[in-house]
């Protein structure tokens, strides 16, 4: 659903304009494709009023059906990231799934390398996820959600550290200390205002609140939001491992992001984390 965080005031003048004007606020549907074709109607979502953003016609987005529950939305931190900058500017969509286990040859004509994320602008199918979220920052400025080229790498390292400790047989091959290495330094960036320095893992700059670029969430956070959700829940569920409590203002950075509605609205079941990381677990 996309939403807007708004105070009282806000709400209440949103509410007048809808009621005086008569507005009858587009929905959001999802349509499922399968190999054959079909197209199967999910159940549709409201869309909030947006006072950012005026689009008439929801956005297309190709997106990952999940493995274990039917018309739901897959096990795809990237694709979340392009539905999280979405519902951060107000943006409504129209999710299509497609079964990528079994991909229908119109997704394979507008996709040759049948992966998503996937998004139609300007009757263009755009892909990957970094291209889409500096299209949609470029074509919608407000409300701005670009983190600062010197904060942009924050915290870029612990996905490919989770995954390699994921995957990893040996408990001494160092893939654990890799990715508490990152987390450390991440934990060190959100306690203190430092200055980036040539010893760290990852660059630290003066912070001024709960995300990387301040008070406000930005296109970082809704990178490195959704690869933390997997990392808590796959190596949770795999490795009986959790984020050490040492580490408190990462577990709290993680509490902050997971709790907006916005990613409430974007994340994947549980269990298809679970299931979409198991092949690559088991090898």
């Amino acid at each position: 659903m996309s939403t807007v965080k708004i105070t009282p005031s806000t709400a209440s003048l949103a509410i007048s304009i809808k009621q005086l004007a008569g507005i009858q606020l587009p929905r959001l549907q999802n349509t499922i494709f399968t190999s054959n074709s079909t197209k199967l109607r999910a159940p549709r979502r409201a869309f909030t009023v947006s006072m950012a953003a005026s689009v008439d016609t929801p956005f297309e987005v190709c997106v990952k059906q999940s493995i274990t529950t039917p018309n739901k939305l897959g096990d795809c931190p990237f694709t979340q990231r392009v539905l999280l900058t979405l519902e951060e500017k107000h943006l409504p969509y129209d999710m299509k799934f497609v079964d990528l286990s079994n991909k229908p040859d119109w997704f394979l004509k507008i996709s040759p390398e049948g992966k998503v994320p996937l998004i139609k602008l300007d009757e263009k199918w755009v892909p990957d996820s970094d291209v889409i979220t500096q299209a949609l920052e470029e074509k919608f400025p407000e409300p701005p959600l670009t983190t600062p080229p010197e904060k942009a790498s924050i915290g870029s390292k612990i996905f490919p550290k989770f995954v390699a400790f994921l995957k990893s047989k040996d408990p001494t091959d160092g893939t654990e200390q890799a990715l508490l290495d990152e987390l450390t330094a991440f934990n060190d960036c959100l306690k203190e205002n430092l200055p980036a320095t040539v010893d760290k893992v990852i660059l630290c700059f003066q912070l001024k609140g709960p995300f990387i670029n301040g008070n406000e969430v930005s296109a970082a956070d809704l990178s490195l939001g959704p690869k933390l959700y997997h990392l808590e829940i796959a190596l949770g569920h795999y490795k009986n491992w959790s984020i050490p409590d040492s580490l408190s203002y990462v577990k709290s950075y993680m509490k902050s992001i997971f709790s907006r509605e916005s990613f409430i609205n974007t994340r994947a079941l549980k269990e298809g984390v679970i299931e979409g990381w198991r092949p690559k677990v088991m090898g």
